[in-house]
């Protein structure tokens, strides 16, 4: 932007907390960079105007607001002004069927230089690199439509015999190597482990078994697909539906159709208590997926004579870097991006298993990352002979597709 003035003016783009927080609390810590102006178009529509007019080197602007910045230069007949665009979480944009993609496609053909950052490029596939890849390149290395990109790349692994709707694609023999080649020269992957100095990472699976009453209530659900629990019927339309209502028993409560809680069991929420114990006062992080499993947590360890937290504001956030907050409660899926906390703790517990591997790695990330000084220890708390063990398989056979794409286009960089 100064230096070679190949640049004038950039948008980042990012999950809304890290374009609040992150991205300009960052922009002080590094050296020659604090002078840059940085303008944060988040807020009400009024708010993000406002933001907009400011005059600013960088402007930073949430995903989901990608649809209202393009159409408000639309609307006011403004030619697109950023040659420069920093996608923050580029895999947020591998639908693209989606909103934001379909805005951000719009102005492509007039931005000069667009970066897209991710840890996790491929978290449920390699039919995720095209969108993401599309917006990088203009749809020059994989293609500009989906469609010819499956045909080249992919062939049908599941599919409705009654619909031939296909739901499931793998990839054809040499499809892999055949992508990674083709994004190579515009690819780099580092691995922290490479070039930083990370703490070790230790995890650490604890299984808790259900009494024969309990046994019987999940394996019921699981062979017929409804179980009646106090005095009342609870179903699973689907097989979808059905994963999810095993989940939700293997922690230890479900919900009936009328999204009220049924509480089975609380072998995990006494394991929970154990491994609080266990850390001898030190801050833990608790990561839960359902509401009634924040509930049961939040009341349980109150009751214990804890004051466990929510980590949802900036105020949370400081407080637990802080050393103020013993036990933090985290969503995966809104805390799961970008958030700086790994100065309060080195302790994540997963009190709930999760499908997304996008999720799961991020939110490993949130301690087991640069700045981190401990040893970081994630616990997951399984019970045995459930779906929870399933979904552990699925997170690493998931992961194998990711880690083979990271290792064919891994950038050996030297100093």
């Amino acid at each position: 932007m100064f230096d070679s003035f190949d640049v004038g003016k950039v948008l980042v783009i990012g999950p809304l907390r890290v374009c609040r927080s992150v991205w300009p609390e960052e922009r002080t810590k590094w050296d020659g960079l604090d002078f840059l102006k940085m303008s944060v178009i988040v807020g009400t529509a009024k708010q993000r105007e406002t933001a907009l007019l400011t005059p600013a080197d960088v402007y930073v602007i949430n995903r989901e607001n990608v649809k209202w910045l393009v159409a408000y230069f639309e609307r006011h007949k403004i030619p697109w002004p950023f040659d420069m665009v920093v996608i923050d979480e580029l895999s947020s944009f591998k639908n693209h069927q989606s909103q934001r993609w379909k805005a951000l496609r719009k102005v492509r053909p007039k931005i000069k230089r667009i970066i897209g950052l991710t840890g996790t490029p491929a978290s449920n596939g390699l039919l995720d690199l095209w969108a993401e890849t599309y917006l990088i390149d203009n749809g020059k290395r994989l293609g500009k439509f989906i469609g010819r990109y499956r045909e080249a790349y992919f062939k049908a692994a599941g599919m409705n015999p009654y619909t031939g709707v296909v739901y499931n694609y793998v990839p054809l023999p040499g499809a892999e190597e055949k992508i990674y080649n083709r994004i190579s020269d515009i690819t780099v992957s580092m691995k922290a482990l490479d070039y930083l100095d990370m703490p070790e990472c230790v995890m650490v699976n604890h299984y808790v078994d259900m009494d024969p009453f309990e046994r019987e209530l999940y394996d019921v659900m699981r062979r017929v697909m409804l179980v009646e629990l106090d005095g009342e019927t609870i179903d699973a339309a689907n097989a979808a539906v059905l994963a999810g209502k095993l989940l939700q028993m293997a922690n230890g409560a479900i919900y009936n159709a009328e999204r009220e809680m049924r509480v089975i069991h609380d072998q995990k929420l006494q394991e929970l208590s154990d491994l609080i114990e266990q850390a001898n006062g030190q801050n833990v992080l608790v990561a839960y997926w359902f509401q009634h499993d924040h509930d049961r947590i939040h009341e349980h360890l109150r009751e214990q004579g804890y004051e466990p937290r929510d980590l949802k504001t900036d105020a949370d956030i400081a407080d637990w870097n802080a050393g103020k907050i013993q036990i933090g409660l985290i969503s995966p899926a809104s805390a799961g991006h970008g958030l700086n906390i790994q100065k309060g703790g080195h302790i994540l517990i997963w009190f709930s298993m999760i499908w997304s591997l996008e999720m799961y790695q991020q939110t490993n990330a949130r301690l087991w990352r640069q700045g981190q000084k401990e040893v970081v220890t994630i616990h997951h708390i399984l019970t045995r002979d459930t779906v929870d063990g399933d979904v552990l398989d699925a997170l690493k056979n998931k992961d194998s597709t990711q880690q083979n794409l990271i290792a064919a286009v891994k950038a050996h960089l030297t100093a």
